[in-house]
């Protein structure tokens, strides 16, 4: 376990992110769903009605999951099989799935990293990377699949409090084309980049990945 991961699971207590009063029910998108095979869910229509009407049961449910799982869903999407040779499908963070316009709020204090529109079929779409720091140790957090109006008035370095209102589950396709759902991912380093840092990964790389981004789990400890 990273020393950030031993911190963040030694921390007392996190802002929710999601606070719209729902139970969660855990979304598995591995080929271990079995109804996953069977459907062609290509058309984002179709992707976003299996998801609410049928695995939350019309809306009534948060759906959350999808650490270092092996999504089959992203055999539907070029972006991530462009390089046949290591086509991307293990994924770095953890969904949480909700009606877009759903208000997300800063678990802990931050500064704004960057953010950017990340406008590409099966990409983040609208994104925010938040700068943390606990007992010294500089991390990050992303979210993505936001709203286009959540990057409005955001300037690198501002600040931001523990629960405040930062953005909102952005609907598609301006949020990559994507059911509504936020992608929250924890970042040890983010290198030079900006706006943006891989969400998903090769299996080769799935060690690499999954020690530089913990799981988010230590910060948003739902229960199910």
């Amino acid at each position: 376990m990273s020393e950030l991961a031993r911190l963040l699971r030694a921390y007392p207590a996190f802002s929710p992110i999601v606070q719209n009063g729902k139970p969660y029910r855990k979304l598995d998108f591995t080929a271990a769903n079995s109804g996953l095979l069977t459907r062609d869910l290509s058309e984002t229509v179709d992707f976003s009605n299996y998801v609410f009407d049928e695995l939350l049961s019309g809306s009534a449910f948060n759906g959350i999951g999808g650490y270092g799982e092996d999504r089959v869903i992203y055999r539907h999407r070029k972006h991530f099989t462009t390089d046949a040779e290591k086509p991307r499908s293990i994924h770095l963070g953890v969904d949480i799935w909700a009606e877009a316009g759903t208000p997300l709020y800063a678990p802990l204090d931050a500064t704004v990293h960057s953010f950017a529109f990340n406008n590409h079929y099966g990409d983040y779409g609208p994104t925010i990377i938040l700068t943390h720091e606990l007992d010294g140790i500089t991390f990050f957090t992303l979210y993505g699949h936001l709203s286009l109006t959540s990057l409005e008035g955001l300037h690198e370095g501002k600040p931001i409090q523990a629960g405040e209102h930062i953005a909102t589950i952005g609907p598609y396709p301006e949020n990559g084309d994507w059911p509504p759902h936020l992608h929250f991912q924890v970042i040890r380093d983010m290198g030079n980049l900006k706006g943006d840092f891989p969400g998903v990964c090769n299996a080769a790389d799935r060690d690499y990945y999954l020690n530089l981004c913990p799981d988010p789990e230590l910060i948003l400890r739902i229960k199910i």
